[in-house]
């Protein structure tokens, strides 16, 4: 097949080299895969057998340039898989993804190769830390072993990648199976005009004229939980979310056993310490120690904001009452609701006027949307952005609309990575789950997302390395989530909240009255958020330390109670069975990384609070020492360079009223 039948065979000529994604079809991918990895095993193999003495440039760097058209069609394609999985799709995906995982092993278990990469000597800094990187790589994935040790680990990476795969599309299924259907538009009291209009359209959308659907979004809690009054119809909605992938029960217990036992074929005691081994924290008893310290308080404070909505409702708090309760506590308290904030936070402003503005305040980026640049799906929008100087950066892509094809949550891919050595610009996309509307008005959980997002896309925009293994966000998974919680500060930062959130009808501010309380309100219900978030964490924490066989309903329930946080009106964020970021979402034994990264986060906005906030020598600060570096430098050594010691958790503490 040549370049004018397949797309993907050459590299793309659009600006920043953004995929031709007008061209693409589904039948142009197995066989892109497929050329691909001959590809890259050839260029393995004449590294591997090269007879001149390895050098840094003719077996590192050589590595860093091969699997060109791999990396072009699997970037498209696992975004794709992801944002729109089709059932045409969904089939390459189960075709190959188990034969990605042969090709990974056929590269690191070829023994001239790492014979190779331990015979190198380098001189430079950045040279000798991508060295250590391909040395522990390899050694982690199993070049150590003997023949028939890495013959074994052959077939659990295969399986490991099939049932990943398998898990993602049943819960895909399943969340739109379970979407619940009401018949009565009476029933959805509480809810918003434009948001009960959202639903009849979402059912026509389903064959299901004259009704109203109900999505749901990945976690546990389902947004509209806060709204509707009718409560046999929010338990309808919790019990449809807590149901999901009934049919994973089988996968996950194969997937802990077989990361058990491939984390001891390499030498490890289970997969949270083969895991923990490449992370900041670094051992498992550094992330169990931090977990201990964050229990007692966070469950200590939901259990007086339980007795608190008890008083309030008059009746016992069950998991579909909490976020309706909670809500109404909160317009006690702050007289505040969602309903009257939504009209405040239109998407296109948000994202315009809160999300860009706040990157051109403290960074001097500026974006100009290119219409005549196509993305994957009709919803993508596509903007350049360019640096302070004017120099063009590269490429957002924002696909910010839910639809059926869409996984749940929200989350950044590169389909373009930074790197000197290949002379690319990135091509980053943000995708969240945002109910499309007209206007589309969003919950501010939905604004603080998408501030969140970005922050990942600013990690890849401003990466400035030599080598793409180092590119944008490609750190450690306990510190990748840092720089993304740390620009979540900006969306109620005053002079940014003062710029997006206005009346989408009248152009009206929001009254600072209302600012004022909904910045009151940050630190409300902090109890029941730590608590769901640290059940989630606890649980994956026991599926990947403890677990030996047992049935995955009742190991739950146990791995709960243990680590105290089973209480009955605080679900966890995600049950096992639909926890998506540990059985397909590079997560496992890593879901506490979202509050160690947040120890980070919250020591960086006390540091931007101290000096001064908004200020493009701050922004400037940041991105030099820290969002630029991607993974070419030790990441806590850039922490320690940006804020000048180590990080201290007290900041955290007070953000979540845990001191």
């Amino acid at each position: 097949m040549n370049p004018a039948e397949n797309p993907f065979l050459s590299p793309s000529d659009l600006p920043y080299g953004l995929p031709p994604f007008q061209l693409i079809r589904e039948e142009h991918y197995v066989p892109a895969f497929e050329q691909g990895m001959a590809e890259h095993l050839a260029e393995v193999a004449a590294i591997a057998d090269n007879p001149e003495r390895p050098t840094f440039e003719n077996t590192i760097e050589a590595l860093e340039r091969a699997g060109a058209l791999l990396d072009r069609v699997s970037a498209v394609f696992f975004n794709r898989a992801s944002s729109d999985a089709t059932p045409g799709i969904q089939k390459i995906q189960q075709d190959v993804t188990p034969r990605l995982a042969k090709h990974a092993d056929a590269v690191h278990l070829n023994a001239k190769l790492f014979a190779r990469i331990r015979a190198v000597a380098v001189g430079g800094e950045e040279e000798r830390w991508l060295l250590d990187r391909y040395l522990t790589d390899f050694t982690r994935a199993g070049a150590l072993l003997d023949a028939a040790d890495q013959e074994r680990l052959r077939g659990l990476n295969e399986r490991l990648s099939e049932l990943a795969t398998t898990f993602q599309q049943n819960l895909l299924a399943d969340t739109n199976d379970r979407a619940v259907v009401a018949d009565d538009a009476a029933e959805l009291d509480g809810l918003t005009e434009d948001a009960v209009r959202g639903l009849a359209e979402t059912a026509r959308e389903r064959g299901l004229d004259g009704k109203h659907v109900i999505t749901l979004v990945l976690p546990t809690g389902q947004p509209s939980l806060a709204s509707l009054t009718d409560r046999s119809l929010r338990e309808r909605v919790h019990t449809a979310s807590i149901g999901r992938g009934a049919a994973n029960a089988e996968l996950i217990r194969e997937m802990a056993l077989l990361r058990r036992e491939r984390a001891r074929l390499l030498g490890y005691a289970d997969h949270a310490e083969y895991v923990l081994a490449d992370q900041t924290a670094g051992t498992t008893g550094a992330v169990t120690e931090m977990l201990a310290k964050l229990v007692p308080p966070a469950v200590a404070n939901a259990r007086r904001e339980q007795a608190e909505l008890e008083e309030l409702a008059g009746h016992a708090v069950r998991p579909w009452d909490w976020a309706f309760y909670a809500e109404k506590a909160r317009e006690a308290r702050y007289d505040i609701d969602g309903a009257r904030l939504r009209p405040y936070f239109e998407l296109n402003a948000v994202l315009e006027k809160g999300v860009f503005y706040a990157a051109t305040r403290l960074y001097g980026i500026t974006f100009t949307e290119r219409k005549d640049l196509a993305g994957y799906h009709p919803d993508v929008r596509v903007f350049e952005v360019f640096d302070s100087d004017g120099a063009p950066l590269g490429l957002f892509l924002g696909d910010f609309h839910a639809r059926a094809s869409k996984r749940g949550g929200a989350w950044m891919n590169s389909l373009v990575r930074q790197s000197a050595l290949e002379g690319a610009r990135p091509v980053v996309v943000n995708n969240l789950n945002i109910v499309k509307g007209e206007p589309t008005l969003m919950t501010f959980d939905e604004v603080n997302t998408m501030f969140h997002e970005f922050g990942h896309a600013l990690h890849a925009l401003f990466s400035d390395v030599r080598f793409p293994r180092f590119s944008g966000t490609a750190v450690p998974r306990d510190f990748v989530e840092y720089p993304s919680q740390v620009n979540e500060m900006w969306a109620t930062h005053p002079e940014i909240l003062a710029n997006y959130a206005k009346h989408y009808e009248t152009g009206e501010p929001m009254p600072q009255e209302l600012v004022e309380r909904l910045l009151e309100s940050q630190k409300f219900n902090q109890g029941f958020a730590t608590v769901e978030y640290l059940a989630a964490t606890l649980l994956d924490w026991a599926w990947h330390t403890e677990y030996s066989g047992e049935d995955p309903a009742a190991f739950e329930t146990k791995a709960l109670a243990d680590a105290g946080v089973d209480l009955p009106a605080v679900p966890p964020r995600y049950r096992s069975t639909y926890f998506s970021h540990i059985w397909a979402g590079g997560y496992s034994a890593g879901y506490y990384s979202y509050i160690w990264s947040e120890v980070l986060d919250a020591d960086t906005v006390e540091w931007f609070n101290e000096n001064g906030g908004l200020l493009r020598e701050n922004g400037d600060r940041f991105r030099r020492e820290l969002l630029s570096k991607g993974g070419s430098v030790d990441p806590m050594a850039a922490f320690r360079a940006f804020r000048g010691r180590d990080p201290e958790i007290t900041p955290l503490l007070a953000r979540r009223g845990l001191l």
